[in-house]
């Protein structure tokens, strides 16, 4: 009998797709993890002279490339020479052409971070005094764009496909070792195999243009192949398919050697073996996303990456687990369900696996954000609070579960739903008996109608009666009626065995289990594309120190710097604008805006407009609309301060049609 899918099962699809394409479609590109925490020249700085050099400072390692690091001149044209060099630590430089003009030049950075994920930006610094640019980068979206969703559909079949692979094995091995035969079970594991290998070498393809160009156009590219395989990043996917290998050999004999072998002493070596070696195989597996991502860089990568391992591994046991014995509720034959000993072993094996996640879980929280302010003041942490939220309600769903499985396994309870299934199947067995024989009486009374009326005819009494019974006696009818009883009993076995209340109630609340988890895979796969809480404070800190001490330099020779942060509510919406104004006393002044995002990226916005009030005085406000220079970064000149005082200056940042926000500060000018 033909299989379909449950609508239960159908609806979980759905909405698989429907939180994956949310999400990811949402998420944009993947925020940098690895920020930009000094440069020299400085962002906005006129210098008297060009400097020898560019250097940049990130808050870690990263690795750079040929065009990594670029510097325009005034016209667009590039002046840096050579490639890029590591300086010290964390700073990086390139060499500048001699003899170059006073203007402003752009400085534009894409590099990739320590942990794998793509980090880019642009800002101007000044030789002699500012002036116009035609030199264009665009807002720096890197890990955007088509292939930035697709590298991060492909991250979350990656997770999906480990997860059930891991999950699925592990339920057979350790808590059913009768699913090994069960044909749902073996494509499940399969299945997860298959989608793991799948997403390793569709990232692997993608990788090239994810971290450069950002091109679909790139994404064949053999050149940007061999440049991936050679980097740290390469190398894990590289290793991951070695290991999925290994796991073919390992999926081969538990599916093959070890449902077959009988004798128990014989079963029990090889479990042990199969344990053993399948636990290697999937911590290297999941040892070849630490070695690549948060856990190899930052704070204590010798016991992060263990850790990480361990999470990986307890999330897999947990969440894959559940998988398979969802399946094997729905999609169990008849003849082989999973009895009440499996679903208790695995209620001990999650409980276990939760435990594991917690204990990990909060080192890692605290490894990321460093402070309970992080939990609101950055994008990471407030995705953690959804992902702990979800967690909490999967762990309480989860009990519903074990209250369920312990009525499984109740001796009590399974002798009333054996006696009322018993007795279901006596009523089944008279009715359809009942059936079978109004059938034959009224086959058998449709046989002799047509032998008389065909006797009349041909003269020959009862012929056809005789043929139509060698018809019905042939092996093909035989056959045929054979596998249509067979599939008539095992529908009505199904339909017994899922008629017992415990077992209904179980499936109900593992099916809602895994709702949950599908939501909770999507919100993690979000959550390692984010920049780490702890590194997105420690770049705001930087910058701050940096403008304070830009602030003061400026102010010691006359000049102003304020530094506002504002939301306008929007997508995109939050920021940092900066005003310079120089000299900073009355009569005509220079003045520059600059806006940059929390992490200290420069990025336009449609509208700029700045005024100038002296409240003391009833002056103004003195409206100023700078004009647009390049990436971020807005000038006007002929400023004029008709007199010294206490003025406030406000800035009216618009980051769409319909957002928009006036934040200001007061400073002493003239």
């Amino acid at each position: 009998m033909k299989r379909t899918i449950t609508p239960r099962l159908r609806t979980l699809v759905l909405l698989f797709l429907a939180v994956t394409g949310a999400l990811l479609a949402g998420a944009g590109p993947a925020s940098a993890h690895a920020a930009l925490t000094g440069s020299d020249p400085s962002q906005g700085v006129v210098v008297p002279k060009a400097p020898d050099q560019v250097s940049l400072t990130f808050s870690e390692n990263v690795s750079m490339n040929d065009n990594s690091l670029r510097v325009l001149d005034p016209q667009g044209k590039r002046v840096d020479k050579g490639k890029p060099t590591n300086l010290s630590g964390t700073t990086y430089g390139v060499q500048l052409k001699s003899g170059l003009g006073k203007g402003t030049y752009t400085v534009a950075y894409q590099v990739v971070s320590a942990d794998s994920h793509p980090v880019a930006g642009a800002y101007t610094f000044s030789v002699g005094a500012p002036s116009r640019t035609v030199a264009s980068v665009g807002d720096q979206d890197a890990g955007g764009g088509v292939v930035g969703w697709l590298y991060g559909f492909g991250r979350y079949m990656s997770y999906a496909g480990y997860i059930v692979l891991v999950g699925g094995a592990a339920f057979v091995l350790a808590c059913w070792q009768r699913g090994s035969g069960v044909r749902a079970m073996q494509r499940l594991v399969v299945g997860g195999w298959l989608t793991l290998t799948a997403a390793t070498l569709w990232l692997l393809l993608l990788r090239g243009s994810y971290t450069t160009s950002g091109s679909v156009g790139d994404i064949f590219d053999l050149n940007l192949l061999g440049q991936v395989l050679q980097t740290k990043p390469g190398a894990a996917l590289v290793s991951r398919l070695l290991l999925l290998a290994a796991a073919a050999l390992f999926i081969a004999v538990l599916f093959g050697a070890y449902d077959k072998r009988e004798e128990e002493d014989e079963k029990r070596d090889l479990t042990f073996g199969l344990a053993i070696g399948g636990t290697v195989v999937a911590a290297g597996l999941a040892a070849s996303w630490a070695m690549a991502e948060h856990a190899s860089t930052g704070l204590q990568p010798g016991i992060a990456m263990p850790v990480d391992v361990l999470h990986l591994l307890a999330v897999a046991t947990w969440l894959g687990g559940l998988t398979a014995l969802l399946v094997a509720l729905y999609r169990a034959p008849a003849d082989t369900p999973v009895d009440a000993a499996a679903v208790h072993r695995f209620s001990r094996v999650a409980f276990g696996s939760v435990l594991a996640l917690v204990a990990t879980g909060i080192y890692q929280s605290w490894r990321q954000l460093g402070s309970w302010s992080a939990f609101t003041d950055t994008t990471y942490g407030q995705l953690l609070l959804v992902k702990i939220g979800l967690v909490a309600l999967l762990v309480g769903i989860a009990s519903i579960s074990r209250r369920w499985t312990g009525r499984l396994a109740d001796p009590a309870v399974t002798e009333a739903a054996t006696e009322a299934a018993t007795a279901e199947e006596e009523t089944a067995e008279v009715e359809e008996k009942e059936k079978v024989k109004a059938s034959a009486a009224t086959k058998e009374a449709a046989v002799k109608s047509g032998a008389k009326v065909s006797g009349k005819v041909s003269g020959t009494s009862g012929s056809p009666g005789r043929s139509s019974s060698a018809d019905d006696d042939s092996p093909e009818r035989a056959a045929q009626l054979a596998r249509q009883q067979a599939a008539v009993d095992s529908a009505w076995q199904k339909r017994v065995r899922d008629a017992d209340p415990t077992r209904f109630g179980l499936r109900r609340s593992v099916l809602a289990e895994a709702g949950v988890a599908v939501v909770l895979l999507a919100v993690t796969t979000v959550l390692t594309q984010t920049e780490p809480g702890r590194t997105e404070q420690e770049a705001k800190a930087a910058t701050a120190a940096s403008s304070s001490s830009s602030s003061a330099s400026d102010s010691s020779g006359g000049a102003l710097t304020l530094d506002m942060s504002f939301d306008t509510g929007g997508t995109d919406g939050k920021g940092v604008v900066r005003v310079d104004l120089d000299p900073a006393t009355v009569g005509s002044n220079e003045m520059h805006v600059y806006v940059q995002r929390p992490n200290g990226r420069a990025f336009d916005i449609p509208e700029v407009k700045v005024a100038f009030t002296l409240a003391a005085k009833n002056l103004g406000p003195l409206p100023v609309a700078p004009d647009h220079v390049t990436t971020g970064h807005w000038a006007a000149n002929g400023v004029q301060i008709p007199m010294a005082g206490d003025w406030k200056v406000s800035v009216t940042v618009r980051t769409s049609d319909i957002d928009q926000v006036t934040v200001s500060k007061n400073a002493q000018i003239g």
